[in-house]
């Protein structure tokens, strides 16, 4: 595997090493001692699974609330997509930034996301599937997420947004804390 920063503190791009012979490839895509030699260190306590229909649907940007933040491996099997990182911790030196990559099943490309960082996608295929390792259990009550299209961010979406949940697409504009 190889462990890559991005522009958020504490967030990587991983990709894999492929090893192929005349029937196919293996490649290790989660090894804990690999990827604490980047500074990870994470437990898979959750696996889930996100399948999309049409090219041009958006999920995010959600983040779980500090103290049961979830820190996540987010990883394409089918299609591809835009994959966003956005540093919601206050105390980050990377605070409101955001890094993005194109993930999918052909480059086998996955992203490290740390606790209390929001995370979002936009399907670059139609049928895309994603498979997420979670650091920690999801927690209804600490679920906490910000507008895709929020100015305080300026994220670059790719394509247009075609599809999106009234909950993601009604967040209120972002106010920092302590304003």
């Amino acid at each position: 595997m190889k462990v890559e920063p991005l522009a958020v503190a504490g967030a990587f791009v991983i990709d894999v090493e492929r090893h192929a012979d005349e029937r196919g490839f293996f490649a290790r895509t989660f090894c804990a001692s690999e990827l604490a030699k980047s500074g990870i260190a994470m437990t898979v306590a959750q696996c889930n699974f996100s399948y999309n229909a049409r090219r041009g649907t958006l999920r995010g940007m959600h983040y779980q609330r500090p103290a049961l933040g979830e820190s996540k491996i987010v990883r394409v099997v089918r299609g591809a997509i835009y994959d966003v990182v956005l540093d919601m911790r206050p105390s980050s030196p990377t605070y409101l930034r955001w890094d993005a990559r194109e993930l999918g099943a052909e480059n086998m490309r996955s992203m490290y996301l740390p606790d209390g960082c929001a995370h979002g996608f936009i399907t670059l295929t139609d049928d895309a599937e994603l498979l997420y390792l979670m650091g920690a259990p999801y927690e209804p009550h600490a679920a906490a997420g910000v507008r895709w299209d929020d100015p305080a961010f300026g994220i670059k979406w790719p394509i247009p947004v075609v599809a999106i949940s009234e909950r993601d697409r009604t967040y209120p504009d972002f106010r920092p804390e302590g304003t």
